[in-house]
C-alpha cells in the first residue's frame, strides 16, 4: 500500500498524489503542490461551506446519507474530483482500519436509517441527551469513513448543525488537541463495541467550553 502522512491508501484515482507534491498533496483540480497551501484553502473553504449549510439545514431537518454526501461536495467539490462521492480506497488512521470501501454504502445505509433518524432532528434539552445524540452520531459517521479526506470535518460539521437544533451555540472544538486529542481518537474506536460514554463526556466538554466563551 502507499503510505502519506495520515493514512495508508491503495487503489484509483483517491491514491494519486499531484505531481511534485512528493507525495504530501492528494491530486487534485487546482494543480496544488504544497501542503500548507491546500490546508489553508481546506480550511477557508470548509468556512464557506459551513455557512452555506446553515442556510440549507434548518431545526426541523432529518439528515439522509445523500445529506452527507452533499455537505462533502459543497465543501469540497472544487477541490477534489471525487468530493460528495464514498471512498474506493482503504485507509486507516494509526494503525486503526475503517470501513472497507464495498460495505460504505450499506453502512451508510444503516447510519440513516440508525442514528440520523434517531437522533436529527435533534431537539434534545437536556445537556445529557444532547451529548449522547452527538456522540453516537459523530462516532459512527467517523468510523464508517466514507470519504478519502475530511471525514473528520464533515462530522464535526454536521455536529454544529445538531447542536443549533438543539438551540445551542456553534460548537468550538479547539479543545481537542494535546492529550484531549488522543482522548478524541480513543473514544472513536470505544464506539467500536457501541461504547459512546466517552465521546459523550468529549462532548459535554465542548459544549461546556463553546457556551463558557460566549458567556
Amino acid at each position: 500500500m502507499k503510505k502519506t502522512g495520515r493514512y495508508d491508501t491503495s487503489g484509483l484515482i483517491e491514491a494519486k498524489f499531484e505531481p511534485g507534491s512528493r507525495g504530501r498533496v492528494l491530486k487534485n483540480l487546482l494543480g496544488i503542490k504544497s501542503r500548507r497551501e491546500m490546508d489553508q484553502l481546506e480550511a477557508e473553504a470548509h468556512g464557506r461551506a459551513l455557512k452555506e449549510l446553515l442556510s440549507i439545514y434548518d431545526a426541523t431537518h432529518r439528515f439522509t446519507a445523500t445529506d452527507i454526501c452533499k455537505m462533502h461536495k459543497i465543501w469540497l467539490g472544487r477541490i477534489y474530483e471525487w468530493a460528495g462521492h464514498y471512498r474506493q480506497v482503504m485507509i486507516s488512521k494509526d494503525s486503526f482500519p475503517f470501513a472497507a470501501p464495498a460495505f460504505i454504502p450499506q453502512l451508510m445505509d444503516e447510519f440513516e436509517r440508525g442514528p440520523l433518524r434517531t437522533y436529527t432532528p435533534c431537539h434534545f434539552t437536556s445537556l445529557a441527551d444532547v451529548a449522547k445524540a452527538l456522540a453516537v452520531v459523530h462516532t459512527e459517521l467517523v468510523l464508517i469513513h466514507p470519504f478519502r479526506e475530511g471525514n473528520g470535518r464533515v462530522a464535526r460539521m454536521l455536529s454544529i448543525i445538531m447542536a443549533l437544533q438543539a438551540e445551542l451555540p456553534p460548537l468550538d472544538f479547539s479543545i481537542i488537541r494535546g492529550k484531549k486529542r488522543q482522548e478524541y481518537f480513543a473514544a472513536v474506536q470505544a464506539g467500536m463495541s457501541q461504547d459512546y460514554e466517552p465521546m459523550e463526556r468529549i462532548f459535554r466538554d465542548v459544549i461546556r467550553q463553546t457556551t463558557r466563551k460566549i458567556l
